[in-house]
């Protein structure tokens, strides 16, 4: 791929990868100065679910990947609890940096990501986007309510199907949430089947009261006589 190639000539996948080597050099921020490695993200383009997190940590800061510590473990026994792998789902966080000792997200760290998240969601193209926690949510679903109320509901915005959930590293922390964050993913596998269930096939083309499955051949020269009298024929057209 031509650096010089234009923008409207490259897949979405190829605008992707481009976005995540912007994100590897980024400095919109101070956390560029404590990071080890920046991370983007990871999965397929599209791909039609989309999970969303906070911000890295540790592990995730040593390796430039998203979810590869102990939170990470769990969320891949929650995914294929309901029959997911993580190749099947782009995962990426609100931050693209870890904050020094996992500190929660400042206001105007988040706003500096703001525009990588949108352009991920913009080119990934998900059907749903499975929202990790509480930062998660403040971020892409502003106002909804916090996530103790909300967790396991799904919202629909601009076309997308959005699901919070308690994030694992919470779970790990608080033995409580575990039972919950189970729960939320069995929601999140109904969701699925849901929406991503393919669209029924086409009903077949009625027939008259005989059982023929044509219409009567039309004269030339102009419209028939039911064509002028029975709008039912006509969606049959």
């Amino acid at each position: 791929m031509s650096v010089s190639e234009p923008l409207e000539q490259l897949s979405n996948a190829e605008r992707l990868e481009r976005l995540h080597r912007a994100v590897l050099g980024c400095t919109r921020c101070g956390l560029h100065a404590t990071r080890t490695n920046a991370v983007p993200g990871t999965g397929p383009c599209p791909a039609e679910i989309m999970i969303v997190g906070e911000a890295p940590g540790f592990n995730e800061d040593l390796q430039g990947k998203p979810f590869v510590g102990q939170a990470g473990k769990l969320l891949d026994t929650l995914l294929a609890g309901i029959g997911l792998r993580r190749d099947d789902v782009y995962i990426t966080n609100v931050l693209k940096c870890r904050p020094p000792q996992n500190r929660d997200p400042m206001p105007n760290e988040a706003d500096a990501c703001g525009p990588y998240l949108n352009w991920q969601l913009k080119l990934v193209e998900p059907k749903v986007v499975i929202v990790l926690g509480r930062h998660a949510l403040e971020r892409l679903l502003p106002g909804h309510g916090p996530i103790s109320r909300v967790h396991g509901q799904m919202v629909d915005r601009g076309g997308i199907k959005y699901v919070a959930v308690y994030h694992p590293a919470a779970a790990l922390h608080n033995s409580s949430l575990v039972d919950d964050l189970q729960a939320d993913f069995e929601r999140v596998k109904r969701y699925l089947d849901e929406v991503l269930a393919p669209p029924p096939p086409p009903e077949p083309p009625r027939g008259d009261s005989r059982g023929e499955g044509l219409s009567p051949a039309r004269p030339k020269g102009g419209p028939s006589p039911s064509d002028q009298t029975d709008p039912e024929q006509l969606s049959l057209i």
